[in-house]
């Protein structure tokens, strides 16, 4: 099935886009590790369905240097013994600020707790904003039927120039 609408071909798609491609520039830059940020990123787009997000959040990470046995645990990160607690910490707080309305507390206190152990005032904020500019991502990916498959690393950025 080919993609329902191509954002980066209208003028009003393409405007919006590169304003959420600037927002993706602030948390990229931050004190954030590059590998959470990939894999906070591709465990919310599990959640979420978006094949676009996982092909495109697997393939950088990868060529990032993240080890495949990581990328092909992230699903499962809970039975794994590959991911730091600093890494745990920040994947538990990717997956409850997804499911939102799968409880109703959002957030735990435990899991705020574990975020706070291992993340700065700048790295919190960095993670808080990218698990809800990935969530975002995700549904305009899904709406529009954008499929995953045919990502390149670098494809996103190079789009956006």
């Amino acid at each position: 099935m080919d993609a329902r609408f191509n954002l980066f071909e209208n003028e009003l798609g393409n405007k919006f886009a590169k304003r959420f491609a600037n927002a993706g520039m602030v948390i990229q830059q931050s004190a954030l590790p590059k590998s959470t940020q990939e894999l906070v990123s591709l465990r919310a787009s599990q959640i979420n369905g978006c094949g676009w997000c996982i092909d495109m959040h697997t393939k950088e990470a990868a060529a990032g240097g993240e080890a495949a046995v990581r990328l092909n645990l992230v699903a499962a990160w809970r039975e794994s013994t590959v991911f730091t607690e600093a890494e745990q910490a920040a994947l538990a707080l990717a997956e409850e600020g997804t499911r939102l309305a799968d409880a109703h507390e959002g957030v735990s206190d435990e899991t705020w707790a574990r975020v706070r152990k291992h993340y700065d005032d700048d790295q919190i904020a960095a993670l808080v904003a990218l698990v809800a500019l990935i969530n975002a991502a995700n549904r305009l990916a899904v709406i529009v039927h954008q499929r995953g498959g045919s990502y390149e690393p670098g494809m996103f950025a190079a789009a956006l120039n």
